[in-house]
């Protein structure tokens, strides 16, 4: 079975467009959270995560960088939706990768804070927080069967599937962390990073896969 990106030509455009922004959102999204750590020195990447720039006074490039990297990603799911040969039930993982980029637009609209020095975390945060990792990582599983069903992605449905289930599995343990009196507590930033360095790879992989789609597929 072929690509639905070869079975529809004047879509190519459009889907080379929406795997560039499945680069440029992990990319950029690195780029300001290392010149946030820049800014302020005090953070601490090993026990805090990401979403604790936002409660120092460069506070708002980290909010801003949750609704670049949302609106990037959703256009990356629908770029996965176009590219990715059909399936029973194939709307649901990118439907899910969708819900997740949903999920850091709602992490951005509710920052992290500090008051009398200890961190406020919005409960809008948490939530935006679960829709975002768990919809990336199960939208990965999901989609990994249509994947498998596509000559062009064959390849990648088990690097999709793998990437998916550690995803949810480390996010899981870093929710666990989010306490400093946890016991993983002081590792905490590190188990963040880890699971969003999973993400990050695959994206980027998976976005390259989708450009050869829409350029080299006749």
């Amino acid at each position: 079975m072929a690509g639905v990106a070869a079975a529809i030509p004047n879509r190519r455009p459009l889907i080379a467009i929406l795997a560039a922004a499945g680069v440029a959102g992990p990319f950029l999204f690195t780029v300001l959270v290392v010149v946030q750590s820049v800014l302020n020195p005090d953070y601490s990447q090993v026990a805090l995560p990401i979403s604790a720039l936002a409660a120092w006074p460069s506070g708002w490039i980290q909010s801003l960088n949750f609704y670049v990297f949302g609106l990037l990603m959703i256009a990356f799911a629908i770029g996965l939706h176009l590219g990715v040969g059909r399936a029973p039930g194939g709307l649901i993982g990118p439907a899910l990768l969708v819900m997740s980029g949903l999920g850091l637009l709602v992490a951005g609209s509710f920052p992290w804070s500090r008051a009398g020095g200890a961190f406020v975390v919005p409960p809008g945060h948490l939530g935006g927080a679960f829709l975002a990792f768990l919809g990336a990582g199960i939208g990965l599983v999901v989609i990994s069967r249509r994947m498998a069903g596509d000559p062009w992605w064959r390849s990648l449905a088990t690097y999709a599937l793998a990437t998916g289930i550690a995803m949810v599995i480390l996010f899981l343990a870093s929710a666990l962390a989010r306490s400093p009196d946890a016991p993983l507590g002081p590792w905490g930033g590190v188990i963040q990073r880890m699971t969003v360095l999973l993400w990050f790879i695959c994206t980027i992989i998976l976005a390259l896969r989708l450009w050869r789609v829409a350029v080299d597929s006749h």
